[in-house]
């Protein structure tokens, strides 16, 4: 945990500015824009990067991890250097749970997952980058974005504690719970072999 520094009242004013960005469903909003459709009504319904793929338009599917992942990235970015470490960590993880549960959408939003990397690289590149490359390697080897973001941000607390000086270690283990929490039905479909691989 990074030392608490910045008064309460600004830390709570950040929390509300990271959940106010990170629940903006960029996915949806690609989707119209392009014309694309209701994500609502496409493949599993989610607003994420991997159901937009599921229209067949790899530059909006492209644009939304863009932007889901740049508007952790950004909130994390601007809290750092307004407030502190401890503002930029709380901020960030307003960012993904307005992701996965925003107020416009009854809560029921994404995953988090493109904004789990967005926000863990503006923290710590060397956590963040690393849990990439884990994601590229198990998904071209397994086929399956949910096992790969299952596999990085399982492995991130690992990482944190022994490549940092571990202030992101509570943090990356709260955020790894959610992305396994979030993927609850990802993970029976697996085990009953119904999960479809990336780009079906």
């Amino acid at each position: 945990m990074p030392e608490i520094i910045t008064p309460t009242i600004y830390l709570i004013l950040w929390a509300l500015g990271g959940y106010v960005l990170g629940s903006i469903p960029f996915g949806m909003i690609v989707a119209r824009v392009m014309g694309l459709g209701n994500l609502r009504n496409i493949g599993s319904g989610n607003i994420g990067a991997t159901n937009v793929l599921r229209t067949g338009n790899k530059t909006a599917a492209a644009l939304t991890l863009l932007f889901d992942a740049g508007k952790g990235a950004a909130i994390v970015l601007l809290a750092r250097a307004f407030a502190g470490e401890d503002a930029a960590q709380l901020a960030g993880l307003a960012a993904i749970i307005g992701h996965c549960f925003p107020v416009w959408l009854r809560f029921k939003g994404g995953k988090g997952v493109a904004t789990y990397f967005g926000l863990m690289i503006a923290l710590s590149p060397v956590v963040g980058l690393a849990a990439g490359a884990i994601w590229i390697v198990v998904a071209a080897i397994g086929r399956y974005s949910s096992m790969a973001a299952l596999f990085a941000a399982g492995w991130a607390p690992l990482i944190v504690a022994f490549m940092t000086d571990g202030r992101l270690f509570a943090l990356s283990f709260a955020l790894a719970a959610l992305i396994y929490s979030r993927h609850s039905a990802n993970i029976k479909r697996m085990r009953a072999g119904k999960e479809p691989k990336i780009g079906r």
